[in-house]
C-alpha cells in the first residue's frame, strides 16, 4: 500500500461540566462526546525517504506547530520507522469551533500512519501517543461516543440515540485557552456518575462566559433556538441542535445568515476512520 485516504470527523460535546482545577493547572472535567459523520479528509502517501511534509488547501495550516505533523513525527520518533509521507489535509470543518478537527486530524495520522508503515502499534498506544499532544486526541483514535472524565481522556463507551443535528458557527475564533484561565469560569460543578448521565440535566459551564465575552455566539444561539432547543460545544463557537429529520434540520439551514457557516451531521456510535481502515484490509 502506497496511498490511504482516511476521514477525520467532527465531535459534539452534548454537555460539558468543569468540576475543579487542578494543581498542574489542567481542569477535571466529565462531557459527553458524540461523534459526528462529518469531518475533515486526510491522504497519506509514502516517501522514498523519511521526510514527512504536509500540504493543505488552507496555505495557513501549513506550518510546524499543526498537529498532522506533530502526531506523524511523534509516531515515527516513538517507532523508529525510517519511512516518510506526504500528507495531504482537506480541511472542512471550521477552526476554532469546539468541534475537535484539529484533534481528529492528528488522530487520523496516528491511525493512518500506523497503517501505512505497518507498525502493528495498539489502539492503546496510539492513544498513549495522542495524549502528549492534545487530550481529545484519545477520543479520536478510539472512535466511539463516549463519556469523558479526567481532562477527557478518561472514557467510557456510551452508544446514543444516531440523531440529525445541524451545527453552526459564527464568524468569530475562541481561544480555549483564554476560556480554561478566566477568572469567571465556572469551576465547581458537582461530579456525576456514569449511571446518571442520561438522568441528570445538561449544560456547558463555558458557554456562559463564552456568550459574555463573544456577544455573536448568544446571537447564534438566539437564532438556533427558533428552531430548535440548542447549545455550545466545547468552548465555542459552534453551537448545535438536535432535530426529529433532515429536512426539518434543512429548513432551517436555508435560513442560515450569509455570514455564518453551517452543516447538517448524523451523530455516530463509531467513527468511519474504522470502517475505512477495515477496507484496506
Amino acid at each position: 500500500m502506497k496511498h490511504l485516504t482516511l476521514p477525520a470527523v467532527a465531535k459534539l460535546n452534548l454537555f460539558l461540566h468543569i468540576t475543579d482545577r487542578r494543581p498542574d493547572g489542567y481542569h477535571n472535567l466529565q462531557t459527553l462526546f458524540q461523534l459526528l459523520d462529518v469531518g475533515d479528509e486526510l491522504t497519506f502517501t509514502l516517501r522514498q525517504d523519511d521526510e514527512i511534509r504536509l500540504d493543505c488547501n488552507n496555505s495557513e495550516l501549513i506550518n510546524e506547530q499543526n498537529l498532522v505533523l506533530r502526531a506523524a513525527r511523534l509516531l515515527q520518533q516513538y517507532s523508529n520507522c525510517t519511512q516518510g509521507c506526504d500528507i495531504y489535509l482537506d480541511k472542512r470543518l471550521p477552526m476554532g469551533g469546539g468541534l475537535g478537527g484539529g484533534s481528529s486530524d492528528a488522530a487520523t495520522t496516528l491511525l493512518g500512519l500506523n497503517k501505512l508503515w505497518q507498525l502493528n502499534l495498539t489502539t492503546d498506544t496510539l492513544a498513549g501517543l495522542g495524549l502528549k499532544l492534545g487530550a481529545d486526541i484519545p477520543l479520536f483514535v478510539r472512535g466511539y461516543t463516549a463519556f469523558a472524565e479526567g481532562v477527557g481522556e478518561k472514557l467510557q463507551p456510551l452508544p446514543m440515540a444516531e440523531k440529525v443535528y445541524l451545527v453552526v458557527t459564527p464568524d468569530c475564533h475562541i481561544s480555549t485557552a483564554e476560556i480554561f484561565q478566566h477568572p469567571d469560569l465556572t469551576r465547581n460543578t458537582p461530579i456525576i456518575s456514569f449511571d446518571q448521565v442520561l438522568t441528570t440535566p445538561w449544560h456547558n459551564d463555558c458557554q456562559p462566559l463564552v456568550e459574555q465575552l463573544y456577544p455573536i455566539v448568544a446571537i447564534t444561539l438566539q437564532w438556533l433556538v427558533e428552531y430548535a432547543p440548542c447549545q455550545m460545544t466545547g468552548t465555542g463557537a459552534s453551537v448545535f441542535a438536535a432535530f426529529p429529520d433532515q429536512t426539518s434540520a434543512q429548513h432551517a439551514l436555508a435560513q442560515l445568515p450569509p455570514s455564518w457557516r453551517g452543516f447538517i451531521a448524523k451523530g455516530v456510535n463509531q467513527s468511519p476512520v474504522w470502517a475505512a481502515l477495515a477496507d484496506t484490509e
